[in-house]
């Protein structure tokens, strides 16, 4: 399997190195550590927005660092969690005073390490560290990693909609509150055409043969609920978006995105966008905007998944708001 890499050893400390690189005037990182953060971190009285997991699932998460969105993002190893270190390091560089919400994917890993963090942090002098749990993964109620529902893809909506409120000065109970009624709102589901190459080994994390695929995956190259031949794009994005509003029952307005694995074409992305939008449609549901494109990746992974959050007044303002954060445009 050919990879553009130098030493896999090194790929998580290039790529940051690279991010930052990209971002010179929005960024910065901090010494000795695999964490971006807003370079004109920490902002005074501002409460800090901060998440972090596993590398390989760019942009997340240090493509959502920006004015608007994060003020912090720590990258672990290929499908590892960062180090409860090097989490609370981050935390303690995005306080401003106001506290710090650590923005958490239903991993046990990253739980664990950043329980540690925050516990770290206020030894170290901040004040509030609080912390909302992402749980959006519809397809499974535990799985390889987790002790209830995997944290996916709507942490993406958790980050926004988190930061904006956060960016206008909002108290830390307030910007907690915005989290959580976010995850309370949103669902995800995922397939896989093929599985993900991890750089240190250079093969497959599972094997599927070419006329399969894998329907309800997690982002680690964890096993779907179902194998089956494959299917054309319609039947795969009519699987997905039931499954999603079924479990997340909007009645109004939603946001949608649907999301690529790292290694499928934006072609195939809207042809499957398409079919979400008849869906919604059908189900009496109003589009208020869509977001197409790689938000959540699992390496090269090719596939797709389907979120839907519902929304109301405040989630559609906060998800308007403005953000120079690279991975994220504002509609």
């Amino acid at each position: 399997m050919k990879k553009l890499l130098n030493d896999p050893s090194d790929v998580v400390d290039e790529m940051v190195d690279g991010i930052v690189a990209a971002y010179p005037n929005r960024t910065r990182r901090l010494d000795d550590t695999k964490v971006v953060v807003r370079d004109d971190a920490p902002v005074d009285g501002k409460v800090g927005v901060v998440s972090g997991g596993g590398s390989g699932h760019e942009p997340t998460h240090a493509g959502f660092v920006g004015e608007g969105m994060l003020d912090g993002a720590a990258a672990g190893e290929v499908f590892t969690s960062p180090t409860g270190d090097e989490l609370s390091e981050m935390i303690q560089a995005c306080d401003g005073g106001a506290g710090v919400l650590c923005v958490v994917k239903n991993y046990e890993g990253d739980v664990m390490n950043f329980d540690t963090a925050a516990e770290m942090a206020e030894i170290e002098g901040v004040d509030m560290v609080e912390q909302v749990v992402v749980n959006d993964d519809v397809a499974v109620e535990d799985s390889t990693y987790t002790s209830g529902r995997r944290g996916v893809q709507g942490t993406i909506f958790v980050h926004k909609c988190a930061g904006a409120l956060a960016e206008r000065g909002a108290a830390i109970e307030e910007v907690t509150r915005v989290a959580e009624k976010v995850v309370d709102n949103v669902g995800s589901m995922g397939m896989a055409l093929t599985s993900c190459v991890t750089p240190d080994k250079g093969e497959p994390t599972f094997d599927i043969d070419d006329d399969e695929i894998e329907i309800g995956i997690g982002i680690h190259g964890e096993p779907g609920v179902e194998r089956t031949e494959i299917m054309e794009a319609d039947t795969i994005a009519e699987r997905l978006t039931t499954e999603v509003l079924d479990d997340v029952q909007p009645s109004g307005e939603v946001a949608v995105m649907v999301n690529g694995m790292g290694g499928t074409p934006l072609s195939e992305l809207f042809v499957v966008n398409r079919r979400v939008q008849e869906l919604l449609e059908d189900e009496g549901l109003e589009m208020w905007n869509t977001w197409v494109g790689d938000y959540m990746t699992s390496l090269d992974m090719e596939g797709c998944s389907v979120t839907v959050l519902d929304l109301d007044d405040e989630l559609k303002d906060l998800l308007s708001a403005p953000t120079d954060a690279p991975g994220f445009k504002t509609k």
